[in-house]
Protein backbone atom coordinates (compact mmCIF):
# COMPACT_ATOMS: atom_id res chain seq x y z
CA UNK A 1 0.00 0.00 0.00
CA UNK A 2 1.44 3.54 -1.00
CA UNK A 3 0.73 6.20 1.46
CA UNK A 4 0.23 9.70 0.34
CA UNK A 5 3.68 12.02 0.94
CA UNK A 6 2.13 15.77 0.24
CA UNK A 7 -1.40 17.29 -0.62
CA UNK A 8 -2.41 20.92 -1.41
CA UNK A 9 -5.71 22.30 -0.04
CA UNK A 10 -7.59 24.41 -2.96
CA UNK A 11 -9.80 27.37 -3.13
CA UNK A 12 -12.79 28.33 -5.59
CA UNK A 13 -12.78 32.23 -5.13
CA UNK A 14 -13.53 35.51 -7.50
CA UNK A 15 -10.08 36.45 -6.60
CA UNK A 16 -7.05 34.12 -6.17
CA UNK A 17 -4.28 36.41 -6.06
CA UNK A 18 -6.42 38.44 -3.32
CA UNK A 19 -7.27 35.42 -1.37
CA UNK A 20 -3.72 33.76 -1.15
CA UNK A 21 -2.22 36.93 0.02
CA UNK A 22 -4.99 36.70 2.68
CA UNK A 23 -3.92 33.29 3.91
CA UNK A 24 0.15 34.18 3.11
CA UNK A 25 -0.47 36.93 6.56
CA UNK A 26 -2.94 34.39 8.39
CA UNK A 27 -0.42 31.45 8.18
CA UNK A 28 3.46 33.01 7.53
CA UNK A 29 2.72 31.10 3.65
CA UNK A 30 4.96 32.63 0.52
CA UNK A 31 3.40 32.88 -2.67
CA UNK A 32 5.17 30.70 -4.76
CA UNK A 33 5.40 31.16 -8.66
CA UNK A 34 4.07 28.34 -10.91
CA UNK A 35 6.97 25.64 -11.88
CA UNK A 36 9.41 27.31 -14.58
CA UNK A 37 8.39 31.02 -13.91
CA UNK A 38 10.09 33.52 -11.83
CA UNK A 39 6.52 35.23 -10.68
CA UNK A 40 2.53 35.15 -11.32
CA UNK A 41 2.47 38.06 -13.19
CA UNK A 42 5.33 36.31 -15.75
CA UNK A 43 2.71 33.09 -15.88
CA UNK A 44 0.21 35.47 -16.65
CA UNK A 45 1.82 36.93 -19.79
CA UNK A 46 1.83 33.66 -20.67
CA UNK A 47 -1.76 33.17 -20.46
CA UNK A 48 -4.73 34.05 -22.65
CA UNK A 49 -6.28 37.72 -21.47
CA UNK A 50 -9.62 35.65 -19.87
CA UNK A 51 -7.21 33.45 -17.94
CA UNK A 52 -4.49 35.64 -16.44
CA UNK A 53 -5.04 36.16 -12.87
CA UNK A 54 -6.90 32.76 -12.38
CA UNK A 55 -4.78 31.23 -10.48
CA UNK A 56 -2.20 31.64 -7.45
CA UNK A 57 -0.66 29.39 -4.89
CA UNK A 58 1.30 29.65 -1.54
CA UNK A 59 3.23 27.69 0.62
CA UNK A 60 4.66 27.08 4.20
CA UNK A 61 8.15 28.27 3.71
CA UNK A 62 9.51 25.47 6.38
CA UNK A 63 7.76 22.80 3.72
CA UNK A 64 5.82 21.75 6.44
CA UNK A 65 1.99 22.54 6.36
CA UNK A 66 0.43 21.97 2.41
CA UNK A 67 0.50 24.23 -0.83
CA UNK A 68 -2.81 26.57 -0.74
CA UNK A 69 -3.74 26.77 -4.25
CA UNK A 70 -6.25 29.24 -5.51
CA UNK A 71 -8.52 29.41 -8.69
CA UNK A 72 -11.03 31.35 -10.18
CA UNK A 73 -14.70 30.27 -10.57
CA UNK A 74 -17.31 32.07 -12.18
CA UNK A 75 -19.83 32.00 -9.13
CA UNK A 76 -19.81 32.79 -5.78
CA UNK A 77 -19.89 31.62 -2.77
CA UNK A 78 -23.42 30.85 -1.59
CA UNK A 79 -23.47 27.82 1.09
CA UNK A 80 -21.45 27.00 4.24
CA UNK A 81 -17.97 25.40 3.50
CA UNK A 82 -17.83 21.58 2.92
CA UNK A 83 -14.52 21.66 4.20
CA UNK A 84 -12.21 23.85 6.33
CA UNK A 85 -9.45 25.20 7.75
CA UNK A 86 -8.63 25.27 11.52
CA UNK A 87 -5.90 27.52 12.49
CA UNK A 88 -4.09 26.04 15.41
CA UNK A 89 -2.92 29.06 17.98
CA UNK A 90 -4.84 27.52 21.43
CA UNK A 91 -3.38 24.14 20.95
CA UNK A 92 -3.14 22.12 24.65
CA UNK A 93 -4.40 25.38 26.47
CA UNK A 94 -7.92 25.21 28.09
CA UNK A 95 -10.37 28.08 29.51
CA UNK A 96 -9.47 31.30 29.98
CA UNK A 97 -5.95 30.89 28.85
CA UNK A 98 -6.76 29.31 25.70
CA UNK A 99 -9.99 32.15 24.76
CA UNK A 100 -7.16 34.47 25.51
CA UNK A 101 -4.68 33.27 22.69
CA UNK A 102 -8.19 33.07 20.39
CA UNK A 103 -9.03 36.07 21.07
CA UNK A 104 -5.58 37.82 20.25
CA UNK A 105 -5.68 35.91 17.02
CA UNK A 106 -8.95 37.26 16.18
CA UNK A 107 -7.82 40.94 16.43
CA UNK A 108 -4.97 40.58 14.56
CA UNK A 109 -6.85 38.88 11.68
CA UNK A 110 -9.62 41.10 11.36
CA UNK A 111 -7.26 43.93 9.85
CA UNK A 112 -6.39 41.51 7.08
CA UNK A 113 -10.42 41.70 6.29
CA UNK A 114 -11.00 38.48 8.29
CA UNK A 115 -14.83 38.66 9.71
CA UNK A 116 -15.49 37.16 13.10
CA UNK A 117 -19.02 34.96 13.10
CA UNK A 118 -19.19 33.41 16.23
CA UNK A 119 -17.35 32.42 19.64
CA UNK A 120 -17.75 28.54 20.59
CA UNK A 121 -16.78 28.15 24.34
CA UNK A 122 -17.88 25.80 26.65
CA UNK A 123 -15.93 26.78 29.63
CA UNK A 124 -12.85 24.76 28.83
CA UNK A 125 -13.00 24.55 24.99
CA UNK A 126 -12.91 27.15 22.57
CA UNK A 127 -12.67 28.05 18.97
CA UNK A 128 -13.53 31.50 17.11
CA UNK A 129 -15.63 30.83 13.61
CA UNK A 130 -14.47 33.35 11.01
CA UNK A 131 -14.47 34.36 7.30
CA UNK A 132 -11.89 35.23 4.79
CA UNK A 133 -11.91 38.01 2.24
CA UNK A 134 -13.91 36.00 0.24
CA UNK A 135 -16.34 34.66 3.22
CA UNK A 136 -14.61 30.75 3.60
CA UNK A 137 -15.38 30.04 6.98
CA UNK A 138 -12.13 28.67 8.87
CA UNK A 139 -11.89 28.44 12.79
CA UNK A 140 -8.94 29.88 15.05
CA UNK A 141 -9.00 27.09 16.84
Amino acid sequence: MSSIKQFQVTFDCAEPERVARFWCEVLGYVILPPAGFDTWEEFDRSQSAEEQGSWCACSDPSGVGPRLFFQRVPEGKVVKNRVHLDVRVGTGLVGEERLAVLEAECARLLPLGAMRVRLLYDGNDSCIVMQDVEGNEFCVD
